[in-house]
Order: C-alpha cells, then sequence, then structure tokens
C-alpha cells in the first residue's frame, strides 16, 4: 500500500528524528566503548552485550517511526516503497527501460566497458532514497548507516553468491572534505556491510590526494577530468578480489578511477558496490 510523500514525510520529522538520535549514541558506542568491551568480554560476552542493545534498542523505521521489519530500520511497507533497480544493466546497474531483461549489457557498456568488472546497487537514486542518502551525507544521520550496510549485505548476498571479495575498499575522503563532513560516509557502510559479510574492510589501501570539486552538477566528461589521479595506493594491494564501497554511483567516473588504479597494482577483479545508481 502505497502511503504517499505527504504522509512519509510528516513521520519522518517527528518518530524518525527520535530514533535517530537512539541510533547514533548506539552507534558512537559501537564505534569505541562497545569494540572495547566486546573484545574484553570475549566472543560469547560481546555478543551478549550487543543484543541487549538490540532490546533496548530495537530496529525502527526511519521513515514513519513504525517497528522495522526483521533487523532493518524499515518497516516493510516503506521498504515497498523506496525505488527499485531493476531492470539494470548487468555491468555498471544504470537502470534501463522498462520491458528490456534485467542484467541486459546497456549500450554505453557495450562500445566502452567501465575499468571497474560490475556494479550493484540497491535501488534508483530518486524520490525517497534521494531524500535519505542526502540526510546521511549531509545532515549528520550517521544511524543511517546501519540501515544502508544491511541493504548492501542483502543485496551482495543475493547478487553475488558464492563470489564475495576478499577486501572492501570505501571510496576515501579528501582529508580537507573529512574535517569538514566529519566523517566518511563510505567508510561508515561499509563497517557495517564488513561485519554483516564476515569480509575484511580496508581503509587505509587508498588515500585521495587531490580536493576535487563535487562532482554533483558536473557533466560526464568534466567528472572524468574532475578525478583524475586523485588518488594513490599507501601500501601494495594483497587481494586479488576487491569491492569499491561508494554511497551512490552517477557516471561512475570516480569508482571507476578508482578501479583502474586497483587493477594496475594487481588486483584481479574489482566490484563496486553502492547504496544508489542514477539513471
Amino acid at each position: 500500500m502505497n502511503r504517499g510523500p505527504e504522509r512519509v514525510a510528516a513521520s519522518a520529522a517527528c518518530a524518525g528524528a527520535k530514533a535517530d538520535k537512539l541510533k547514533a549514541a548506539v552507534a558512537a558506542v559501537n564505534h569505541q566503548s562497545l569494540t572495547r568491551l566486546t573484545t574484553a568480554l570475549g566472543r560469547s560476552g560481546g555478543r551478549l552485550l550487543r543484543l541487549a542493545l538490540e532490546v533496548a534498542y530495537p530496529p525502527t523505521c526511519v521513515l514513519c517511526g513504525a517497528p522495522g521489519w526483521g533487523e532493518l530500520d524499515l518497516c516493510q511497507g516503506c521498504l515497498a516503497d523506496l525505488p527499485g533497480l531493476a531492470p539494470s544493466c548487468g555491468h555498471c546497474a544504470r537502470p534501463l527501460a522498462q520491458g528490456m531483461p534485467d542484467g541486459a549489457i546497456c549500450g554505453q557498456c557495450q562500445h566502452r566497458p567501465p575499468p571497474y568488472d560490475r556494479c550493484l546497487a540497491c535501488f534508483r537514486y530518486q524520490g525517497l532514497v534521494r531524500k535519505l542518502m542526502g540526510d546521511f551525507k549531509f545532515r549528520q544521520r550517521l544511524a543511517l548507516a546501519r540501515l544502508f550496510g544491511q541493504l548492501l549485505a542483502e543485496t551482495a548476498r543475493w547478487e553475488s553468491e558464492s563470489c564475495l571479495p576478499e577486501q572492501l575498499v570505501p571510496v576515501p575522503l579528501h582529508p580537507s572534505r573529512l574535517r569538514q563532513r566529519g566523517y566518511n560516509q563510505s567508510l561508515e557502510v561499509a563497517r557495517v556491510l564488513g561485519r554483516a559479510l564476515g569480509v575484511d574492510v580496508e581503509s587505509q589501501l587508498v588515500e585521495r590526494v587531490i580536493a576535487t570539486p563535487p562532482q554533483l552538477g558536473l557533466a560526464r566528461e568534466a567528472r572524468l577530468v574532475n578525478v583524475r589521479d586523485a588518488f594513490r595506493l599507501r601500501h601494495p594491494v594483497t587481494a586479488g578480489h576487491l569491492a569499491i564501497i561508494d554511497d551512490v554511483v552517477t557516471t561512475g567516473a570516480t569508482v571507476g578511477e578508482l578501479a583502474r588504479l586497483l587493477k594496475a597494482a594487481g588486483a584481479r577483479r574489482v566490484d563496486v558496490w553502492a547504496i544508489a545508481r542514477t539513471g
């Protein structure tokens, strides 16, 4: 049943904000004290502590405030309202015209395949997904990292089957941008994703050495120029299969530049996993 944007927006202003305060508090604990506590308590004690936190702060829908569906901070109805990606290109995940088979290769990829091997994304970047992404990235709603990481983990399990990467590489921010924002949204998602899948997060493999202007509003060619030579390896690549973690893939310029660097350093396969993909 479609709730309509008016009801969702009104609910998000109250219940969603309250839930976010609680989730943000838990996130702060998870990043610092909880890590030390679970280490001290051992595996069994750590599981009990996390269970206690889940009981104290149960999953709550970030859009309407209803109880979450399973472990998600979304109810089943609001999840159904989010714009799906299918049908989409089997290589770059760009949405295809309705009627085309899901997984078909788009004309752009046939003409000029991107440097990464495959892109996976959860949603189309529009409507409520665009709003949630903006809240997460620019309005300090760090609690959304848990939701996005869980959703991306489910997408990866479904799409990747047994072919999971050896390491997750979040797209790095330039130090000046990191100081300004206070956190790297791709790294926050990667942490949740890595725990869910049992895959290591390699956050120190690559650094961003050029403070590029924001990609928003730039045409494709301008984006490609904008990120050229923007990344540098900090130490050798040791894994054969890597997955780059990004929040939104638009033209693919940023993840493409990063994939080129990783493959040139010896990676056999480089995938891209994102929360959303533009059309």
